[in-house]
């Protein structure tokens, strides 16, 4: 029997949709890869090249003719080359008459160009359908079977029929077409592939300075300042002690910034007496980014127990209780039992083991799969009441961590008190102003203006002055 290659046989080939011909423009990786899925999917691939007796590693199956023999196989055209290639486009405008195409293009950075490319592509030809779309999918994923993390495609054009033709193509190739509206949208879509880690950025930003921060401060209290007033050497600090200072403290900091700017609004709406007044930038980008926060401290409070589980089995641990021990044994005396430290040893333990399983449930909830599950409410339970619950183990357990030293004299080092005291500032602050907020007086207030109530004040302008909305 003959050998059939593969590489020609459409998966499916029942719907009359699925055999119309489609002509990509440009033979470079996504524009193979694109080719490939789609004859996969049963539809028939002609790709346009300029040089058309070059282009050897196309799929089989695939015709491949110039440019203007290219486009007259097809009405849909898919442009899978960069703007800078645009211009040959001229020569073909009675060609492209009446046709659509898809620019899928993307730029080497935010705004390169004053307009978007697929704008740019509509005034070269001004006769085409210009749909964006296919942008935001790599050739890698499409190569893998376009996997969940890279199954949507944003679409946008003027022309509603092209652009349903061109996302009941995306649907056929088993992505998740997104309509974003006129092609005005191309430029948002455009940008949105460059952008890296936009709401992580302040996130990781200020998590680094605090951990850059504390960690000196500590490393002035624990290694500096022994070696001034005592000549000793306590440099291996700096490989678990130190970090295991710093990272609890900086959890708990990112997890009070996750409530505070929540804390900020409610002020600002009780002192303006109204909701219908925008926040400021820099509080619409923080509360964007509570998320964030909160699962970075998650990571922070993941590594503090980590390092915690690793210190019965360093040497330098090991090295004092055998040394205690020893003495002990020489000296024939122990230290007696004491009830009080051990309440306050055993419940700073408790504190945090509760703490960070809480800290972990809401990490859970922020997970895509688990908060589509619940109901907005259920949401709302877990990470607020569970949330603020949370806060307040966590910082009880840095309380307690401070025992009978907390406010002593004694751990003051060049007059700089210990990094945990330093850390409960913000969280006791936002624990504090919450505690008010939530007194029936202020809480009353703050439920009417949430509802639409307004308060005659210099900030109510809003025309609905008075009246209730949702």
């Amino acid at each position: 029997m003959e050998k059939t290659n593969t590489d020609e046989l459409p998966l499916a080939m029942n719907s009359t949709e699925k055999q119309e011909t489609v002509c990509i423009f440009g033979t470079g990786d996504f524009g193979r890869s694109l080719g490939f899925k789609m004859l996969q999917c049963g539809y028939s691939v002609v790709f346009g090249s300029r040089n058309p007796q070059m282009s050897s590693l196309l799929p089989n199956g695939a015709d491949v003719l110039s440019y203007p023999e290219a486009a007259k196989k097809s009405d849909i055209i898919i442009m899978a080359i960069h703007r800078e290639h645009y211009d040959f486009l001229t020569e073909l405008t009675e060609v492209l008459n009446g046709k659509i195409l898809v620019d899928i293009s993307n730029n080497l950075k935010i705004n390169q160009y004053p307009q978007s490319n697929a704008e740019y592509l509509a005034q070269l030809v001004p006769g085409a359908h210009v749909v964006k779309a296919f942008n935001t999918v790599s050739a890698w994923a499409l190569q893998s079977g376009a996997l969940d993390a890279s199954r949507q495609v944003f679409v946008c054009g003027n022309d509603s029929k092209a652009k349903q033709r061109v996302m009941n193509m995306a649907r056929t190739l088993g992505l998740t077409p997104l309509d974003q509206g006129s092609l005005m949208a191309a430029n948002a879509i455009e940008n949105y592939p460059l952008q890296l880690f936009p709401m992580w950025r302040f996130p990781f930003y200020l998590s680094a300075a605090l951990c850059v921060f504390f960690f000196i401060y500590c490393v002035i209290r624990e290694v500096i300042y022994p070696y001034v007033y005592e000549k000793k050497d306590s440099t291996f600090r700096m490989a678990i002690s130190i970090p295991n200072r710093v990272f609890p403290v900086t959890a708990l900091i990112l997890l009070a910034l996750v409530y505070l700017p929540g804390v900020i609004a409610a002020i600002l709406q009780l002192y303006r007496g109204t909701k219908y007044h925008r926040f400021p930038d820099w509080l619409d980008h923080w509360m964007l980014c509570r998320k964030q926060l909160g699962l970075v401290a998650l990571g922070f409070a993941f590594l503090h127990v980590i390092y915690t589980l690793v210190i019965p089995i360093r040497y330098y641990v090991r090295w004092r209780l055998r040394n205690l021990t020893i003495t002990q044994a020489l000296l024939k005396k122990e230290d007696p039992f004491s009830t009080s430290s051990a309440w306050l040893s055993d419940s700073y333990v408790a504190l945090g083991i509760l703490g960070f399983f809480l800290f972990v449930l809401l990490g859970i909830t922020s997970l895509p799969s688990v908060s589509n599950a619940v109901n907005w409410r259920e949401f709302r339970f877990v990470q607020s009441k569970l949330g603020y619950l949370t806060l307040i183990l966590c910082t009880a357990h840095t309380l307690v961590y401070g025992g009978k030293r907390f406010l002593s004299p004694s751990i003051l080092r060049w007059c700089l008190p210990a990094a945990y005291i330093l850390a409960l500032i913000i969280p006791c602050t936002v624990l504090v102003i919450k505690f008010i907020l939530i007194l029936p007086c202020v809480d009353k207030t703050l439920t009417r203006i949430r509802q639409g109530w307004e308060r005659n004040s210099s900030y109510s302008k809003s025309p609905l002055n008075g009246k209730t909305d949702i």
